[in-house]
């Protein structure tokens, strides 16, 4: 019953309250519920990112976000039933309810099945920013470059790949400049050690931005494909991810990432004539931030410039200049895990356990 209250909320909570708790269970999916127990509907990651795409504030009610037609079991169902509710809804967690409609336990998808849901294989390209200095970081990265920062016992680059191989996708482009010939030694080893992939190198003679060197690849990737930073792992689904994508006809899909800051003083207001309008104790502010991770499809390179710096907003304002389409898919603040700073970094080191 402990771990059932994680995920049983009140219609009255507000949408920002019911993500930071879907950020600190388990499960990506809420039981909204009246003060008996008794189901009033459900609310998953995808129904707060459809709120968040369509402008909806966060400061609402989460009964204006909640599915009001939940799926659920009676007690008393059977296993073959649920198993195939689950594979047919693609449902990962289901609520039990008694004759009263309240709540009595909730059925996960490793309570019936022996693994955990498999990733549908995508297979596309990947393109992997891995040729900064890093000097955020430093004096770590004066003698590492900043893919091979470990997490835990691995460095991230590989832990980003891993999670990439969850899914299928096996080819891989590095895009590599600083210490380049590290992180090539140590590539050459890890296919060594069994992994079925296929590693290209994108060389840097000189710093070309965030995005600059894909000029290189031009007529070399022919389909949509994924672009990340070397410092960032995104727990998302990334066949949700490519889903939107292809469906919203996007030519880029930023992954953007909630970010929830609350300044800490009384903030001031004024008039232009230096008169106190009003303060603001403590005010707090939402906002959507780019979190370094990329749809794109194959057309866009086109507008980068020949071995010219070239940032990704670059690209983006004039992909929109083209009218060409440039999309937002939401995730939660800690489905972000960030290593590009020293502050970030302690907390990816805390979120696998490492110190």
């Amino acid at each position: 019953m402990e771990d059932l209250k994680k995920v049983l909320i009140g219609p009255e909570i507000s949408v920002n309250q019911a993500m930071k708790r879907m950020d600190e269970g388990a499960e990506k999916i809420l039981f909204v519920v009246d003060n008996e127990n008794r189901l009033l509907g459900t609310v998953t990651d995808g129904d707060i990112r459809r709120w968040i795409l369509k402008q909806g504030s966060l400061s609402n009610s989460i009964s204006e976000v909640m599915n009001k037609n939940p799926i659920f079991l009676k007690e008393g169902y059977q296993i073959e039933q649920a198993k195939l509710l689950m594979i047919t809804k693609k449902i990962e967690c289901i609520p039990i309810v008694d004759e009263r409609m309240r709540i009595i336990s909730a059925l996960r998808w490793l309570d019936l099945f022996e693994t955990r849901k498999r990733h549908k294989k995508i297979n596309i390209p990947v393109v992997i920013m891995a040729g900064g200095q890093g000097t955020r970081l430093s004096p770590f990265t004066k003698i590492l470059p900043k893919p091979l920062i470990p997490v835990g016992e691995k460095p991230i680059i590989e832990i980003i790949i891993e999670k990439f191989l969850e899914y299928g996708c096996k080819k891989f482009y590095l895009s590599v400049n600083y210490k380049s010939n590290l992180i090539k030694a140590y590539f050459n080893d890890f296919k060594r050690q069994g992994y079925d992939i296929d590693i290209y190198y994108i060389q840097e003679e000189k710093p070309m931005g965030t995005i600059g060197s894909l000029c290189f690849i031009r007529n070399k990737i022919k389909s949509t494909f994924f672009v990340t930073n070397c410092d960032v792992l995104i727990e998302a689904d990334y066949d949700e991810i490519l889903k939107f994508h292809l469906t919203s006809k996007n030519s880029i899909t930023l992954v953007a990432s909630m970010k929830h800051y609350t300044i800490p003083y009384g903030v001031c207001e004024i008039s232009e004539d230096g008169v106190l309008k009003q303060i603001t104790e403590k005010p707090e502010y939402d906002f959507l931030v780019s979190a370094g991770f990329y749809v794109l499809e194959p057309e866009v390179i086109r507008y980068i410039p020949y071995n010219k710096y070239f940032n990704m907003i670059d690209l983006i304002q004039d992909c929109r200049k083209k009218g060409e389409r440039v999309g937002i898919y939401p995730i939660f603040e800690k489905s972000w895990l960030d290593i590009g700073e020293w502050e970030t970094l302690q907390e990816t080191l805390k979120r696998f356990g490492a110190r």
